[in-house]
């Protein structure tokens, strides 16, 4: 749940209008209410980043593993007609919609540099004595100055801090959403990355980004003990109102499955039908799961008050 997060407020800085719940929905086959194009590009980012965990068991961070890890990212999305997982041999620049090369806000290296340019920056990924977060932020603002790829720089650029952040072991697990941070104060993130461009600033840049760091660390933190809280009092609920061994397993099983169907919970927890539709009966009539598709056949159920919990921050207009 929390690589889906990071995966939804990523895209939503670059104007993705998707939410936590209608990802959870496509990804159940439910038909999307939302724009099927935003919804597959978080889909993508969940499929990228999850690949890039599991590759850096096989691959340390390097130049290979980022033009994989965005070949994923762009597939089948608005812009897989704009050579994903190859680096740019055409010059690209940032500017609003329509305008041209000479209005842009930005315009990175002319195409010849780029390579150059990255095989420097996977030369710093390694050895020197600066420390891991200042040296993630600098390398997030190097990528993104380079701006090594047609399409999907910005949500590469992000996908770099948390690979690289896992790679040298300071995570255990993907649970740095900075995309928060980053989407909160999305102006002051774009100012700052000019201002190293155009001005070398880069301790304002770097003060910017440890500071996104503290707070999305503080904000992890207290998400997990809001779960933890939700978890203890479901489970005095049930012990007072539906007291199994069914039920608290079936509970525990939703904290990793918050959208799921009566032939799921009877596979997962080895039930018959009967009894599973008797079981997801009893916690819907609790309010702990709700009716997600209006259909009389093949329902979904979602748990909500976790999903909740865990879009903070991610709802349109909310920042």
């Amino acid at each position: 749940m929390y690589v889906k997060k990071e995966a939804l407020l990523s895209s939503q800085i670059e104007g993705t209008q998707a939410s936590l719940e209608g990802v959870l929905e496509f990804e159940a086959d439910i038909k999307p209410k939302e724009n099927i194009n935003d919804l597959k590009e978080v889909i993508n980012y969940i499929k990228a980043l999850n690949y890039g965990i599991e590759r850096l068991n096989e691959l340390p961070m390097c130049l290979r593993l980022i033009k994989e890890i965005h070949k994923i990212l762009l597939e089948g999305t608005r812009g897989a007609n704009r050579n994903p997982g190859e680096f740019r041999t055409r010059q690209n620049y940032i500017a609003p919609q329509g305008a041209l090369i000479n209005e842009a806000t930005f315009v990175p290296p002319p195409p010849n540099m780029v390579i150059p340019a990255m095989e420097e920056l996977e030369k710093f990924f390694y050895g020197n004595n600066i420390p891991p977060l200042v040296k993630i932020a600098l390398i997030h603002a190097q990528f993104e100055t380079i701006h090594p790829f047609l399409d999907g720089n910005g949500r590469m650029g992000r996908l770099l801090t948390t690979f690289y952040l896992f790679w040298i072991k300071i995570l255990s697990k993907p649970l740095l959403y900075l995309s928060y941070y980053l989407k909160k104060n999305r102006i002051e993130y774009y100012d700052l990355l000019m201002k190293v461009r155009t001005d070398g600033a880069w301790e304002d840049w770097i003060k910017f980004f440890l500071k996104g760091v503290s707070e999305t660390s503080e904000g992890a933190a207290n998400t997990a003990r809001d779960i933890i809280r939700l978890k203890e009092d479901l489970r005095v609920k049930l012990y007072d109102k539906a007291p199994s061994i069914s039920a608290i397993k079936l509970l525990d099983l939703l904290f990793n499955n918050p959208m799921i169907s009566i032939k799921e919970v009877s596979e997962r927890l080895n039930m018959s039908t009967v009894a599973a539709n008797s079981l997801i009966k009893v916690f819907a009539d609790l309010g702990i799961l709700r009716e997600a598709t209006g259909r009389k056949r093949y329902k979904r159920y979602i748990f909500s008050s976790f999903v909740e919990i865990m879009a903070e921050g991610t709802k349109m207009g909310e920042i």
